[in-house]
């Protein structure tokens, strides 16, 4: 493929597995974050120290907030990430309920003040990933910007349904794959150039049978604790 003829591919990729994921009901996507909450907390037990960075739910997207509080109970402190400026590297403050959030590209929010943190670890929203562990995003280019700037890189773990894996995104250059994928199927290592399916951790996910407690948002925008997102100009 010419380079407009992989950049037509990918956006029309990205765009058909956004919506499919959009149309996805409330009750697959609470199943589905069950099933990559347990594989998170059993798999990575590690996650529990140091700095974890994740990102706030966006169409459809997993919902790291709950397994964020849970950990955060347990000794972990919390970053969201925030984009400084168009195709720069990302920076990262620390989130717990009761700090103040702005909202910014996309609507999505973030902490608006606060000191910047390095994650230990990073669970990296995927639209797309493929058998080599490269990951399609938004287009915008910001995770791949800052795992390749971090003076410590981060442990990267993706996260994404399984619908989302494909044979290949065509990497370019800039490209970075991820340490790790994650999906409500189980957890993904990236050995040399491939990735390999390891399975569900011991104890196994929760069953689809079971009553799940109901999506958050539909509960309170408040649910977590956060104060309301206030808007902010676009910088």
């Amino acid at each position: 493929m010419t380079g407009d003829e992989l950049q037509a591919w990918r956006k029309a990729l990205r765009t058909r597995l956004i919506a499919e994921r959009a149309a996805l009901p409330a009750a697959t996507l609470e199943r589905f974050r069950h099933a990559i909450d347990t594989h998170l907390e059993r798999g990575f037990p590690q996650l529990a120290r140091g700095v974890v960075a994740f990102c706030w739910p966006y169409r459809g997207e997993y919902d790291a907030r709950f397994v964020a509080r849970r950990l955060r109970d347990r000794g972990a402190i919390t970053a969201l990430p925030v984009v400084v400026a168009p195709r720069t590297p990302l920076v990262f403050r620390e989130w717990h309920p009761g700090v103040e959030l702005a909202r910014g590209v996309l609507g999505i929010p973030y902490p608006a003040a606060g000191a910047e943190l390095a994650p230990d670890v990073a669970l990296v929203p995927i639209v797309a990933f493929d058998d080599g562990g490269f990951r399609l995003g938004y287009g915008g280019g910001f995770f791949d910007r800052t795992l390749a700037a971090a003076a410590k890189k981060p442990v990267a773990i993706g996260i994404g349904y399984e619908a989302a894996h494909v044979d290949t995104i065509h990497p370019q250059p800039h490209d970075l794959p991820m340490d790790w994928v994650v999906t409500e199927r189980g957890i993904y290592r990236r050995d040399g150039a491939r990735l390999e399916f390891l399975g569900a951790p011991p104890g196994g996910s929760p069953s689809a049978l079971a009553s799940p407690v109901c999506y958050a948002g539909e509960v309170d925008p408040g649910y977590f604790g956060e104060q309301a997102p206030q808007p902010r100009n676009k910088r």
